[in-house]
């Protein structure tokens, strides 16, 4: 469906975004306001981004983003949104994202443990609430795409679906998961989705996920580089809606 040919493509142009960010905002603020098109926030080991990248299908609507806190063990942010028309068009991907220095291979990795916790104040929307993770055999690839992209959703509201198609149930981080695959062009994208309900209290080392991978799917640890390390919230219409993530983090343990 549509929907789902959008959802997959999404992650790949808010990432592209952040590379050249309209308003940047000193890395010494624990504080800040995110309300322009692609609004940037950096600092403590982690970046923040409005990202309206596609409120242009949208007929009206407005959204800003802010960071409420943070320190080198975590960030707390949120973001408030309301979008009407073009309920099959992603309007926007914010997201708080783990910097990760360039050459780090998954095969290298021995943790990526990651907790967090959110909620939505409004139900009765269009979104999904989901990790998002590239890799790429070239640790200098762009950051808008990778040769895999691993997913982890919480939440889907509205009738949302990945990528692909469901090819196996597995018990991962101590819950169940139904795996999505398929192709974002020639990237390979996993999604690892709960069967029902939603998970707004997080915590897992993601590293778990690329074994499984590794076991199961031939996933290349050995070839692939970290590229972006990521979680975020993507809305299509509904609101108005406040996403709160009342704590994140995300570390990268070799």
């Amino acid at each position: 469906m549509k929907a789902s040919i959008l959802l997959s493509i999404l992650s790949a142009v808010a990432v592209q975004s952040a590379a050249v960010p309209a308003e940047l905002v000193s890395r010494q603020q624990t504080s800040a306001t995110l309300c322009s098109l692609y609004a940037y926030w950096s600092g403590f080991g982690y970046e923040l981004l409005n990202n309206l990248w596609g409120k242009d299908s949208a007929t009206s609507g407005q959204q800003c983003t802010y960071l409420d806190g943070a320190s080198n063990t975590n960030i707390r942010w949120r973001t408030t949104w309301t979008w009407q028309g073009g309920p099959n068009n992603v309007k926007s991907y914010p997201y708080v994202g783990r910097q990760v220095p360039k050459g780090i291979k998954i095969s290298s990795v021995k943790q990526m443990p990651t907790s967090v916790t959110w909620q939505y104040d409004n139900e009765n929307i269009r979104a999904n609430v989901a990790y998002d993770v590239f890799t790429a055999e070239d640790p200098n690839h762009v950051n808008s795409s990778g040769d895999y992209e691993l997913m982890v959703w919480l939440a889907r509201y509205g009738n949302v679906y990945p990528i692909g198609q469901v090819v196996a149930q597995v018990n991962l981080a101590g819950r169940t998961w139904d795996l999505w695959t398929g192709y974002n062009g020639a990237m390979r994208v996993y999604s690892f989705v709960p069967p029902s309900g939603t998970i707004k209290n997080f915590s897992a080392d993601l590293k778990e996920f690329y074994n499984y991978l590794e076991r199961n799917h031939q996933f290349p640890s050995s070839r692939q580089n970290i590229i972006v390390y990521q979680i975020g919230t993507e809305a299509f219409t509904g609101g108005p809606a406040t996403f709160t993530c009342s704590q994140f983090r995300a570390e990268v343990v070799q």
